[in-house]
């Protein structure tokens, strides 16, 4: 056991517990002075986040264990190599999108969370659905970020994994618990900071290891295995235009990220936190990268770890721990470990708050307990994270390849939910019968179309897919194929729904999903001096005739739609 190194990870380990604790009681106290809503508080820090926090909580909530340790598997892995290891890219456009066209139009209409669109919209049937796999996606985030620790610690500190899973899980789920939102965002400034500094220090004791060429030279000759460049052929290229594109925009599926953005004091603030934190991101990428580049420069033979070479072994997975096991002195070696540690408590803090604000939001309080207490709130937010956090982490010995869990995490977000949030929040014509066709269009697609990672072997054969050794195999772009096609059948068939029902062809009495129940336009006209304002509003009753009336609103009052869910709720107001 290499207890100088245990000894430092108990050191960071209470370093970041007392932080945590330091946050949750500063957040106590703010929220005694203003007796704010006490959920509102926990999952969002009262929309209090400041620029400098928010960029460091962005950033930090994405560089997790599985980015570090995943984007070291892709580049060392002969068949990918640095053409594959798009991470870095692709998280860094993911944010500049997502401010561009998400943070501002979400932040103003101030949601909880990015299910609430849904909630207000396609009604509690559809929207719990739809955060059941936002649940899935962040426990097999969980799952694959603590993949990354434990294989880490276990290796350098020669502690069972099993240890150094269930131990770091304790902390994330302790300070998690204790001050919600405020203790994620004030733990990941120090853990960002320390992922910045340790990587970067390991990174020159592993390039000048006595038994690693120069990375210049087997970036493109074969020396020990194939060059770590990579490459893209005619037969993949589908296949990584497949893969980016999901690693891009599935970031966007996720509710960590809208959390960021949500929780942010101002819609201003929450673009520039993500314009900020883009380059963030790409610049934390490299130190994995050169890392992966040093392994695949290295003659195992020559080294305590021996022959063969991790590749050979099926340990590709656990590169960037043995790397710097064999490669840096012992101390170093350690610092590294904290980082990969600091790392992976900044995702899984995230991913656990995010799956307890959707459960508590958008499930029990909007489902299950319609008019539960704060302070039964309370109790069910610290329930589901840890909940969430034994079934993250019990998935985690299932497998050692964080690469599989981000690919199936990323699936379900780029599939799934990001075509979902792109029709609810720019198509007004999108509904809840359009909603339930692409969810159903994309899971027939996934199964015809087969899942490797989950052994699904393909029952429909896309054109010029190769059969190789007799076996077909799929380099057709399957996930962007899914996405576009649930898209497209979501709009199609809104726009369907809504004609049948608008043109009585089915009776109004059928309508499940109130397509046609409230429709309001809302167009204010302010007065000069004073602080009246005109509100049209025209009511779609199913059940009624339609009517139109004018609302002469006084005293500066302002209305949301789902004030007119019903004629009796238009009277009362």
């Amino acid at each position: 056991m290499n207890v100088p190194g245990l000894a430092a990870m108990v050191a960071f380990y209470l370093l970041v517990l007392g932080i945590g604790i330091w946050a949750s009681v500063r957040a106590k106290r703010a929220r005694e002075r203003t007796q704010e809503n006490r959920t509102e508080y926990t999952l969002l820090g009262n929309r209090g986040i400041s620029l400098a926090v928010g960029i460091f909580t962005m950033t930090a909530t994405f560089v997790g264990g599985g980015f570090i340790t995943g984007l070291t598997e892709a580049v060392y892995t002969p068949t990918m190599g640095l053409t594959w290891a798009v991470m870095p890219v692709t998280g860094a456009l993911s944010f500049i999108v997502g401010g561009l066209f998400f943070a501002k139009k979400m932040r103003e209409r101030k949601y909880v969370t990015m299910m609430d669109p849904f909630q207000h919209k396609y009604g509690k049937t559809i929207s719990g659905i739809l955060s059941v796999a936002l649940l899935i996606s962040d426990i097999i985030w969980v799952t694959g970020t603590l993949i990354g620790l434990g294989s880490t610690m276990s290796i350098i500190l020669d502690v069972p994994y099993s240890v150094c899973i269930w131990l770091s899980a304790a902390v994330a789920i302790i300070y998690t618990l204790l001050g919600g939102l405020y203790s994620v965002a004030y733990t990941d400034i120090i853990q960002l900071i320390l992922i910045f500094c340790s990587l970067w220090l390991c990174v020159p004791f592993v390039l000048m290891s006595p038994y690693t060429e120069e990375i210049t030279k087997t970036a493109h000759t074969f020396i020990y295995q194939t060059p770590w460049s990579g490459s893209i052929n005619k037969q993949n290229v589908w296949i990584w235009i497949d893969n980016f594109l999901l690693l891009c925009l599935g970031n966007l599926g996720y509710q960590d990220f809208h959390q960021r953005t949500l929780s942010s004091s101002s819609s201003s603030t929450a673009r520039i936190t993500c314009f900020i934190a883009a380059p963030m991101i790409f610049v934390l990428g490299i130190p994995p990268v050169l890392i992966g580049a040093a392994a695949v420069s290295t003659n195992w033979t020559m080294t305590d770890y021996g022959s063969p070479s991790p590749y050979e072994r099926g340990e590709a997975g656990l590169v960037l721990p043995i790397a710097l096991q064999y490669l840096t002195p012992s101390f170093i070696s350690i610092v590294g470990i904290g980082a990969i540690a600091a790392a992976v408590m900044s995702s899984t803090d995230s991913a656990l708050l995010s799956a307890a604000s959707i459960f508590t939001s958008n499930i029990y309080k909007n489902i299950l307990r319609t008019k539960a207490p704060e302070t039964e709130l309370q109790w069910i937010i610290r329930i589901t994270v840890v909940l969430v956090g034994l079934v993250g982490t019990s998935l985690s010995f299932l497998s050692n390849s964080v690469l599989l869990f981000w690919i199936l995490g990323s699936s379900i977000t780029y599939t799934i939910m990001f075509p979902q949030l792109v029709c609810i929040l720019f198509c007004e014509v999108s509904n809840g019968y359009g909603c339930i066709m692409g969810v159903v269009t994309v899971l027939l697609l996934k199964v015809l179309s087969g899942e490797p990672a989950l052994g699904l072997s393909p029952l429909f054969y896309y054109p010029g897919c190769p059969i190789v050794n007799g076996t077909y195999v799929q380099c057709a772009p399957v996930q962007t194929i899914c996405m576009f096609c649930g898209c497209i059948a979501t709009l199609m068939f809104s726009c369907i729904a809504h004609t049948l029902f608008s043109k009585k062809v089915i009776p109004g009495e059928w309508d499940v999903f109130k397509v046609q129940l409230c429709c309001a336009v809302l167009s204010h006209d302010i007065v000069q001096g004073t602080s009246k304002c005109t509100v049209h509003v025209r009511i779609h009753n199913t059940f009624t005739n339609k009517y139109m009336f004018n609302i002469f609103v006084l005293g500066g009052r302002s209305f949301r739609h789902d004030h007119f869910k019903s004629s009796s709720n238009t009277e009362k107001v």
